[in-house]
């Protein structure tokens, strides 16, 4: 029976090719706006209101972390790919971009006369720069690429989470969202243990280890989704959870002190994931119906698109100006300088994906490993 369009809903055959999904490509924009304003308050200069409300935008970093483990769930639920062919698939999509941006990062840091040393740089490409409580690694080469560190342990894991029994009921993925909600807790309640507040922030921000929750809780509601869940939230009332979320951070940041393990800063990270995995499951699931989400119009796609770059090359843009005129004074140098590295780094990030991220990624993926004809059904495309 051909179902009749319903007012407001797009036909479900609108939603082909590599964004199935538009609302979600759409949201990695948003988060990584959010993590360019929180570099941009900190690093060159705070704009009243902005500011504060993305004061703690490295939260953006945990919904990437949410969206990955969602996106490769609803992705491959079902499929049998061999584990070289998947891993080679994810190396494709994220190490030569990160090998052209770390080069980048590396010359910017020599015309500005800083050193870096080469174990770091090597640490970046090898993508384990985030696994040791060490500045240097975490910040030589390019340090956005930190996360990589993470994500490329997170596909390590992907088979064998996918594997598990529990992952394969209802009854079992609720109880792994639970536990890794509970998890996400504990953990950051472990910060009252940790007295070093360096070994603190790494151990709760960086390890790959700690990070790992927020990439099982969207494993575990990707593959609800894909199997029929419905969210109990539409996709405004799930952005508005998370907007509310980020305005209390507000008046908490001026009672505690970031240095103290109570603070806004790691609960920023953390607390927030079961709210990026209700916001992500309630726009994929309005996305397979049809419905529309305000989240995935054209030009937000194609943002979404460059979302990957930007996030690696703006921090770049930033280091490079201040480091050459200092970070601004007035709020009207600091607005003009916003807008200025906003501007620049949204044009490097369309050249890199159309120049190096997306053309390299199709040609790895086509000399790399191939699954057999019989062994892989054709898949969702994946849009992260």
């Amino acid at each position: 029976m051909r179902r009749t369009a319903h007012p407001g809903r797009r036909p479900a055959t609108d939603l082909s090719g590599r964004d199935r999904l538009p609302s979600l490509t759409g949201l990695r924009f948003w988060a990584a706006l959010v993590v360019v304003l929180y570099h941009l308050s900190r690093q060159a200069g705070e704009i009243p209101g902005i500011s504060e409300v993305t004061w703690y935008g490295r939260s953006g970093v945990t919904f990437f972390f949410v969206l990955s483990g969602f996106v490769l769930a609803w992705t491959y639920d079902g499929q049998r790919v061999p584990a070289t062919v998947f891993l080679w698939r994810r190396f494709a999509r994220i190490w030569p971009l990160l090998a052209v941006t770390t080069a980048l990062s590396v010359a910017a840091y020599a015309a500005l006369g800083t050193d870096v040393a080469p174990r770091a740089v090597a640490a970046t490409l090898l993508l384990v720069n985030a696994w040791l409580p060490d500045s240097d690694l975490l910040r030589g080469g390019n340090p956005a690429a930190w996360s990589l560190s993470d994500e490329a342990w997170f596909y390590l894991l992907f088979p064998l989470l996918t594997a598990l029994p529990w992952t394969r009921s209802a009854r079992g993925r609720l109880a792994v969202a639970v536990a890794a909600c509970a998890g996400v807790l504990a953990v950051w309640l472990c910060g009252a243990v940790i007295a070093d507040p360096v070994v603190r922030s790494w151990a709760l921000g960086y390890f790959p280890i700690t990070r790992t929750l927020q990439f099982l809780l969207g494993v575990a509601a990707g593959l609800a989704v894909a199997r029929g869940w419905r969210p109990p939230v539409s996709p405004g009332a799930a952005v508005a959870l998370v907007a509310v979320w980020h305005l209390a951070l507000v008046p908490w940041s001026r009672a505690v002190p970031d240095a103290l393990w109570y603070s806004p800063y790691q609960a920023s990270q953390l607390l927030s994931a079961p709210l990026f995995a209700l916001l992500v499951a309630a726009a994929a699931h309005a996305d397979r119906e049809g419905r529309r989400t305000g989240l995935g119009g054209r030009w937000a796609i194609r943002l979404g698109h460059w979302s990957f770059a930007w996030y690696l090359v703006h921090e770049i843009v930033i280091r490079v100006w201040v480091g050459v005129h200092g970070r601004p004074e007035g709020l009207v140098a600091t607005a003009l300088l916003w807008l200025l590295v906003i501007a620049v780094s949204l044009a490097l990030a369309a050249a890199a994906y159309h120049c190096v991220e997306h053309p390299l990624e199709r040609r790895l993926r086509r000399a790399g490993p191939q699954p057999r004809a019989s062994g892989e059904r054709a898949p969702r495309v994946p849009v992260a």
